[in-house]
């Protein structure tokens, strides 16, 4: 079995203590059976201090979260309690693998890393060189690709080709892809910001954001660095990182036509703070990412939706 990676994975780093958005805030945190049974197993006044902080039902586990949403072991200094303790060989899963995410074939898996963490945004989308998937580990064995499988990675291969030919600009790149997806809806961000406040939210910034764009016509971006490359990213992060989930769904075309969505909406959402002198430039869209990858990339439901709501206005 091989473990595949985007050749920047190596470079990332949590910023701790430095972190404006810690993942251990605002989240609920499940606690794996493994990770209870260590905790179960630690002694004295922090093993008790652990077992008086975890919820069991018939869900599962998880940390009971302070007044304010953080985790318990969060402390002043944006550092995790446990790891100063324990090394971070005690975290429970969840901790241990975020922001990263997985995607499993017959013959590999497949690691990334998620822009709902500033650290990881601003890794990938400040990169300028395209991105290329490397091997990070290998076991020897050479387990067969399924016949389906191949034939998605093969796509994606092809269309994150075409996401980086640097002849054209990316906005051509990503109309090139909603074409490729054979569906055809309106991807004005406007005529959607209404569908995306009906979903779930966790940050009242996201709805301002969407407000925002509403209310005035987002400033063209230029067609210069660090704009397309920075753009050229998201979409190469996207179709990585959701067409390998039409393995289970099916949904190949929904898939290439929600990367195309997305970036027209990270897109006119930098526009639109750009039209009222906001936040621009590479932090802008950095912390844009975080707020659409955390209300949409992180709820099953809120994917789910969005790809329903793709095919019903290309219907």
């Amino acid at each position: 079995m091989k473990l595949i990676a985007p050749d920047y994975y190596a470079g990332f780093s949590c910023l701790m203590g430095d972190c404006r958005h810690s993942c251990c805030a605002g989240w609920e945190i499940d606690v794996d059976d493994e990770a209870l049974s260590r905790f179960r197993a630690v002694p004295g006044a922090l093993g008790d201090r652990l077992r008086g902080s975890i919820d069991e039902d018939g869900d599962g586990a998880r940390f009971r979260l302070t007044e304010d949403g953080r985790c318990p072991f969060l402390n002043g200094e944006g550092l995790c309690d446990l790891i100063l303790s324990l090394g971070e060989d005690c975290l429970c899963q969840i901790c241990a693998d975020h922001p990263r995410f997985r995607n499993f074939f017959s013959d590999r898996t497949e690691i990334g890393l998620g822009l709902c963490c500033e650290a990881a945004g601003r890794l990938i989308l400040s990169r300028r060189e395209p991105v290329r998937l490397v091997k990070l580990s290998d076991d020897g064995l050479e387990d067969p690709i399924l016949p389906e499988e191949e034939a998605l990675t093969g796509l994606r291969g092809r269309l994150i080709a075409l996401a980086q030919d640097r002849s054209t600009t990316v906005e051509v790149r990503a109309s090139r892809l909603l074409q490729a997806s054979g569906l055809a809806f309106d991807p004005d961000s406007r005529r959607w910001t209404a569908f995306f406040r009906s979903l779930e939210r966790l940050d009242e910034d996201w709805t301002s954001r969407l407000d925002a764009l509403d209310s005035a016509p987002p400033a063209p971006l230029p067609e210069s660095e660090p704009w397309e490359t920075a753009f050229e990213q998201l979409l190469v992060y996207l179709l990585y990182r959701h067409l390998p989930g039409a393995l289970d769904d099916g949904d190949v075309s929904g898939r290439i036509a929600f990367a195309a969505l997305i970036f027209r909406l990270l897109r006119d959402l930098c526009g639109a703070d750009m039209a009222r002198g906001g936040r621009n430039g590479l932090d802008g869209l950095v912390e844009l990412a975080r707020l659409y990858s955390s209300e949409i990339e992180y709820s099953d439901e809120n994917l789910t939706a969005l790809l329903d709501e793709i095919h019903r206005r290309s219907s």
